[in-house]
């Protein structure tokens, strides 16, 4: 399952993502700080859920909550310091999933957010997979070692990566290294070391796809984030 936070506070992005982390295991997280980062991230990926901050730059989370459940099967959770029934009405009006606010209080969140957790849609091999993949995605991995590693045929392997995930295991693989540098780029470490750290086979390349799939440089994420 893939599970996309959506908030212009990084400070706010991190304590969601770290309070739901310990329930997430075999879902993958994307970050976004406003609605052109989402966008960006809906255009690649299949989102199955996506928690929502009222209030962003630019585009209002409302309106991209109206987008999101209009576009598919997105469930889509609220989640604002806001506490006015006005937007809670609104929320209501567009049909959103849940609505809790901040601050955020662990038990709430957990609450509102397992009964979208419970229908894992892989099958165990595929779990397998992504285990493998969260383990060491910073090594030399490819889906031929794996499909050896867990005794199934690499095309079937393969072919069945692509049906259940929606995406094939090289997209996914480099989807959630580049979610791994994202967060070491909010630190001190060089795009060099990161990019190695991450498990790109050199830091051209991590910077090409970087920009391929963020919307935006290494050396742009990096400066923004420290900015913030």
């Amino acid at each position: 399952m893939n599970i996309l936070l959506i908030d212009d506070e990084q400070l706010e992005l991190d304590q969601l993502e770290y309070l739901l982390e310990p329930y997430l295991k075999n879902h993958q997280i994307f970050q976004a700080n406003d609605v052109t980062e989402a966008l960006n991230v809906l255009e690649n990926h299949k989102i199955h859920l996506a928690l929502v901050d009222i209030h962003l730059p630019g585009t209002s989370g409302l309106e991209l909550a109206k987008q999101l459940k209009k576009s598919g099967n997105t469930k889509v959770i609220i989640v604002t310091a806001f506490q006015s029934f006005d937007y809670a009405q609104q929320a209501l009006r567009i049909k959103v999933d849940n609505y809790i606010t901040k601050p955020i209080v662990e038990a709430e969140l957990i609450e509102v957010v397992m009964p979208y957790l419970k229908d894992v849609p892989y099958s165990p091999i595929i779990l397998q997979v992504i285990d493998i993949i969260q383990e060491r995605y910073h090594t030399k991995l490819t889906l031929n070692k794996i499909a050896d590693e867990i005794h199934v045929n690499h095309a079937h392997l393969s072919r069945k990566f692509n049906d259940e995930v929606g995406i094939s295991f090289p997209d996914y693989l480099n989807d959630y290294r580049i979610e791994a540098a994202k967060k070491l780029l909010r630190g001190n470490s060089s795009i060099a070391i990161i990019a190695e750290e991450c498990g790109f086979s050199g830091q051209h390349y991590f910077s090409v796809l970087f920009k391929k799939k963020v919307g935006k440089t290494p050396s742009e994420f990096k400066k923004e984030s420290q900015n913030q």
